[in-house]
């Protein structure tokens, strides 16, 4: 659900920035008076697995298309909204500037739609009162049961959320090629098929979580119960160790259709499928001065333009551009914890 710079007008990238800046600001003022330090290695790790999920497109049977996780609410479930919608930009700036995925003008409306939904909407609207309800009665069976089904809804209706943004922002920058009708209906379905697959892949990770140490869990202290199975360590270590893996190596599988927005742009006639939109992908959209300056900005950060060598079809760069964005991701997320004061014990005062 990257956006191109070219499917906004300046001034609707302007005001999604202002957007995307006002919820960031709001979420540093509240995570100054967090006091869980246990958030900075895990925060460091599911920020670089969601990093690394989101390279692995897998394919929607029958549309020629295919998806990947946006990573809101598994962040939200664990660090709590505020840390994951920071988590979250980390991870699309970091794709934008160094591997070239997503316009550089576009990142406030990227930030908005991937990371605003799944992290606030998806969390407090959906997480929270799901797993502080009885749902399911009481009981580790029941902790699971509200774990998957807050998972699969939350993932569902916050894709939702983010597919119609794009719609509305493309529509709204006077982009006439864009039908706004034809276009929602082509974008909510394949992100509804998408948004499954994400809450299933969300819900197995937090149960994962939940049985090994259920207080990473957020909203979880009413199905605690029982200790957890494995040392924070040992579950931070699993997560690395996976980020790694599925960064350096699961990424060489990813489906090479295209994902649901350039699906509903392009469609993939070559493989037998529908033109949808039918646009060019060399010359689409709107043109700008400020595009322009950012592109050329892209071009400059961008050391593994595509997630590959420049000049190169070596599946080594995909593997290459996994662990080196994986691990830039930890590594920024822990400097800007430490930089900005988060997860510190407070003294106390005699």
């Amino acid at each position: 659900m990257h956006m191109a710079d070219a499917l906004l007008a300046p001034a609707v990238a302007g005001v999604m920035y202002v957007a995307s800046g006002t919820a960031a600001g709001a979420s540093v003022h509240k995570l100054k008076k967090d006091d869980e330090p246990q958030k900075l290695p895990t925060m460091a790790v599911t920020a670089a697995l969601v990093f690394a999920g989101q390279m692995i497109n897998y394919t929607i049977p029958g549309t020629g298309s295919s998806g990947h996780m946006c990573g809101g609410m598994l962040l939200s479930a664990l660090l709590g909204p505020q840390a994951g919608f920071l988590s979250m930009i980390v991870i699309l700036a970091i794709q934008c500037l160094f591997f070239g995925d997503g316009g550089l003008m576009a990142l406030g409306a990227n930030i908005w739609n991937m990371a605003f939904y799944g992290c606030f909407v998806g969390y407090y609207l959906i997480w929270r009162p799901i797993m502080q309800s009885k749902l399911f009665g009481d009981g580790r069976g029941a902790g699971r049961g509200r774990i998957i089904t807050a998972s699969v809804l939350g993932c569902i209706v916050t894709l939702q959320l983010g597919a119609f943004s794009v719609v509305l922002e493309t529509s709204l920058s006077g982009i006439t090629e864009l039908p706004f009708g034809a276009f929602c209906a082509l974008m909510q379905p394949i992100h509804l098929a998408i948004g499954l697959v994400e809450g299933l892949v969300t819900a197995a990770v937090l149960t994962f979580v939940y049985e090994a140490r259920p207080e990473l869990i957020q909203c979880a202290s009413a199905v605690r119960g029982e200790a957890g199975k494995r040392s924070l360590k040992t579950v931070v270590v699993i997560l690395a160790v996976v980020a790694l893996l599925v960064a350096g190596g699961l990424s060489l599988f990813a489906s090479g259709n295209p994902d649901g927005l350039e699906w509903a742009l392009f469609g993939n006639s070559e493989a037998g499928y529908s033109e949808n939109m039918g646009l060019d992908e060399e010359a689409f959209g709107v043109s700008s001065s400020t595009a322009e300056l950012a592109g050329s900005i892209q071009e400059k950060t961008s050391f593994l333009p595509d997630y590959a060598f420049a000049d190169s079809d070596s599946p080594a760069g995909t593997s290459v551009s996994g662990v080196v964005g994986s691990v830039m991701v930890a590594a920024l997320a822990l400097l800007i914890c430490f930089v900005g004061g988060f997860f510190r014990k407070r003294k106390q005062k005699n």
